[in-house]
């Protein structure tokens, strides 16, 4: 802790870059051996865990102490073992569907990440997501996801099914100035189209740096990529930035669309949402769609797309091609009048 203070107080005095005085402030996060762990990268996993409750707290330097950590003992352990599971390749995509309201024409999927672990079997991404995303390896996360749904849409484009894939990019790879050039490098890799990746970003990620955000959104998008913002109307975004990025898609949160049959204030939500992102030219998908009645509310709202259970689960790759002729087949003839 005495090392740590000094370190800090090293940071008390400005750095002058020529004329231009910048303050600088660090976050120190401690582990120690052999409390803390046994070997490098459980010492230095745990140490980065308490770096980010140091930010969190604004405290300067933490001591990591499991207790004070919001995840359980056996989170810690998946931590220790989830660069081994990328590396081996335990990780795997589901992918869940997106619909036309109006006429269910399937217009692309959305790829999900599970954890096939040898011992605790299909671990959900909430699991284990948030260790990733305080840790250095939500980059190799992201890159594997990326490599995984682009391969997949290579494989089903040659098999005759052109669908877009969908991937969700946290903050710390959207402020990444090398990420348009890593997403450029793997389309070419895997010789997919621009047009067919979709990347989804949160209201909270575009607003925690929306200066680089949208340098990076504006990469992306000269390349091609569809943007898409995720869980919108949950978090902070200002109008004002909404006017000016360059994204293509708005999806409702399920938060609202669940309810929206039986609540009015969720249906106003909806319906002021999908009004907002039709009247700036944006596609409107909505999530969270459990039921046939909810689906038809949407298509009278002119919500042009939506995902939910009601439509499919998210499922692997080779179900849903199965489950893709299905809907081709209970759908002949899907243009229909209002």
């Amino acid at each position: 802790m005495a090392v740590a203070a000094k370190l800090q107080a090293a940071f008390d005095e400005p750095f002058m870059l020529d004329d231009l005085a910048l303050e600088v402030e660090a976050s120190i996060g401690i582990a120690l051996y052999p409390e803390h762990g046994s070997d490098f990268d459980e010492l230095l996993q745990r140490a980065d865990i308490a770096m980010y409750a140091a930010k969190d707290t604004h405290a300067g330097f933490v001591l990591f102490d499991p207790k004070q950590d919001q995840h359980s003992p056996r989170r810690l352990a998946l931590l220790g073992e989830l660069r081994r599971a990328i590396d081996r390749g335990q990780l795997v995509l589901h992918y869940q569907p997106k619909i036309d309201t109006h006429t269910n024409r399937v217009l692309g999927v959305e790829a999900l990440v599970r954890w096939q672990h040898p011992e605790h079997g299909l671990i959900p991404p909430g699991d284990f997501i948030p260790l990733a995303e305080r840790t250095g390896l939500i980059g190799p996360l992201t890159h594997y996801v990326l490599d995984a749904a682009l391969q997949q849409c290579r494989d089903w484009r040659q098999g005759g099914h052109e669908l877009p894939v969908a991937v969700n990019v946290s903050a710390r790879r959207l402020l990444d100035l090398d990420f348009p050039d890593e997403v450029a490098g793997l389309l070419t890799h895997w010789r997919v189209p621009a047009r067919l990746l979709v990347v989804e970003i949160t209201e909270s990620t575009i607003m925690a740096d929306p200066t680089h955000a949208i340098q990076i959104l504006g990469r992306l998008n000269e390349m091609g990529v569809q943007l898409s913002v995720d869980d919108f109307g949950t978090g902070y975004s200002s109008m004002a930035y909404l006017k000016t990025l360059p994204v293509h898609e708005l999806k409702v949160d399920r938060s609202f669309v669940a309810q929206m049959t039986s609540d009015s204030r969720d249906a106003v939500i909806v319906h002021s949402t999908i009004d907002l992102g039709r009247n700036l030219g944006l596609r409107v998908v909505a999530e969270g769609v459990e039921d046939s009645l909810t689906l038809q509310h949407l298509d009278l709202l002119g919500c042009h797309a939506a995902q939910g259970y009601h439509i499919s689960r998210p499922v692997p790759a080779e179900d849903l091609i199965t489950w893709l002729q299905h809907q081709q087949q209970a759908t002949p003839n899907p243009q229909h009048q209002h």
